[in-house]
């Protein structure tokens, strides 16, 4: 049975329900663009990316520079208005991850999201010191590129083989195919998990609670110190 020493989490849509105001966020961007809306799926489909990323995939036409800027700027501002009240975790997860930290796991956060937004988000859960290592997407690369993990990986002296990547888009199960890891795939978040079983996860979830007893039955792998 595999042991794992390090679990990285992505944010949105698998530590917390923002999917449906990151749709609205978008929506509301596109209107003020002068652009067409998007359909719920179509817009689902870009959750994971870079926010730059995710506009240009959606809209090809807005290009580089001032176009570009103003729909960030558009979705950010809406975006907050919309967390006043911070988007809430999803059931199970506060107590699966004080239990994960209890139990001797290395924790971290590789995310689209932009480092100001990230630590943001992780203030109003109160989370602002619990991860070992948070990446963001606008300081690394955007997913699917692995660099986020390595990164990760480096910073906790782990091996892509003893970490474990938990995600609810394609991006964060390609990125970890790319950097040798494990993923899980959570089927409540962006995608269903009949899209994310194309990637081989080691585990299909559709409650945090089914990630925690899965790894209920297994050992924190140790993690060496470098020269042993």
């Amino acid at each position: 049975m595999r042991e794992y020493s390090l679990l990285i989490f992505d944010w949105d849509g698998t530590l917390v329900d923002s999917i449906g105001r990151i749709v609205e966020a978008m929506r509301v961007a596109a209107v003020g663009s002068g652009l067409p809306e998007r359909s719920d799926a179509a817009i689902k489909g870009i959750i994971g990316l870079g926010l730059p990323e995710a506009i240009q995939t959606l809209y090809p036409e807005v290009g580089e520079g001032e176009p570009l800027d103003r729909f960030r700027l558009d979705y950010g501002n809406h975006y907050l208005s919309l967390e006043v009240q911070p988007s809430p975790l999803f059931p199970g997860v506060a107590e699966a991850m004080a239990e994960f930290r209890g139990a001797g796991y290395q924790l971290a956060v590789a995310t689209g999201k932009n480092r100001r937004g990230l630590d943001r988000v992780l203030a109003g859960q109160g989370w602002t010191d619990f991860f070992d290592i948070t990446r963001a997407a606008d300081e690394s690369a955007s997913k699917p590129d692995p660099r986020m993990l390595h990164e990760i990986l480096e910073h906790c002296r782990v091996d892509a083989r003893d970490a474990l990547m938990v995600g609810d888009s394609p991006f964060d199960l390609e990125m970890a195919r790319r950097a040798g890891m494990d993923s899980v795939a959570v089927g409540y978040g962006a995608q269903s998990l009949e899209i994310l079983r194309e990637y081989a996860p080691a585990l299909e979830v559709n409650h945090f609670n089914e990630l925690r007893a899965w790894l209920a039955g297994r050992s924190v792998k140790p993690v060496l110190e470098v020269g042993n």
